[in-house]
């Protein structure tokens, strides 16, 4: 009888020996803001490693910017700097950073558009991930992207003549602008992305592209142009970047340009983030 029963208390105990050995596993909310910001970093590192493999998101990131430098270089160096008494490296060099984090945020675009014709982005949807963590993973991949581009094109412009002659600090600001500047086009990009068919989102910024890169200061200096066009071009977010930009690496004003490239980020940030969730949101339902 006693055997009987010490049969099923040494099982209890057996089984809460095992169950109290198991290791607790802590599910956090997908609500959550450390469950946001995990999900935000596995996003990127997902987009990162599809433009990584992506022949065309190479050329556009690496090879085309430092072409296009050392084609001005080339054919418009030596022509604007003795026109203008400025070295033209530190014009050319800022205006490529920004023309080259404008035009992949256009590759960016596309590629969210086959996502969301493919389903993945619904797939997205249906499962356990923060509803936040796509949009916000992606503009994370878009200023990592940005921020590989700036240092390749300044690599490059190094080799051409360029040089940081205001300290580490300086620097540091002069690479940092670009990224700031592509995260407030990515987010505008990005809106416009959720309304627009492909063909036509390209045709818009293609149109915006050409108009700030050959209309701004670091093409040739704002003096050069009509008086009546010069305040325009002066005030243009792609002319404040450049002089905030030229004057960290090398000299001029730094203060005014810098706040008014702060206003233009902060303003497009402000402006088309509401559609830029929103559509995001739409498209992911869809």
């Amino acid at each position: 009888m006693s055997i009987v029963q010490e049969i099923p208390s040494s099982a209890t105990e057996f089984m809460l020996s095992k169950r109290s050995a198991l290791p607790v596993v802590q599910v956090r909310s997908e609500r959550a803001l450390s469950t946001w910001a995990r999900h935000s970093v596995i996003q990127c590192g997902r987009l990162l490693r599809v433009w990584s493999r992506d022949t065309m998101t190479t050329v556009q990131t690496l090879l085309y910017p430092a072409f296009t430098l050392l084609m001005f270089r080339i054919v418009l160096g030596d022509s604007i700097t003795s026109a203008t008494g400025m070295p033209s490296v530190y014009g050319t060099v800022p205006m490529i950073t920004l023309v080259a984090a404008m035009a992949g945020a256009i590759v960016s675009a596309l590629g969210f558009k086959v996502e969301k014709a493919a389903g993945l982005l619904s797939r997205f949807q249906t499962m356990p991930i923060h509803r936040a963590a796509g949009l916000t993973g992606r503009l994370l991949a878009e200023a990592v992207r940005v921020l590989i581009t700036t240092l390749f094109v300044i690599v490059v412009g190094v080799a051409i003549g360029f040089r940081f002659w205001n300290g580490f600090w300086a620097s540091m600001a002069m690479i940092a602008i670009p990224v700031l500047f592509g995260a407030g086009f990515a987010v505008l990009v990005t809106a416009l992305a959720t309304i627009s068919e492909g063909v036509m989102l390209i045709n818009i910024l293609g149109i915006l592209n050409t108009l700030l890169m050959f209309f701004n200061s670091g093409f040739v200096p704002v003096f050069a142009y009509p008086r009546w066009l010069q305040t325009t071009v002066e005030n243009q977010p792609m002319s404040t970047a450049i002089d905030a930009m030229r004057g960290l690496a090398w000299d001029g004003p730094v203060t005014a340009p810098l706040l008014k490239t702060l206003a233009w980020t902060l303003g497009a940030i402000v402006l088309f983030a509401y559609p830029a969730i929103r559509g995001y949101r739409k498209a992911a339902e869809g």
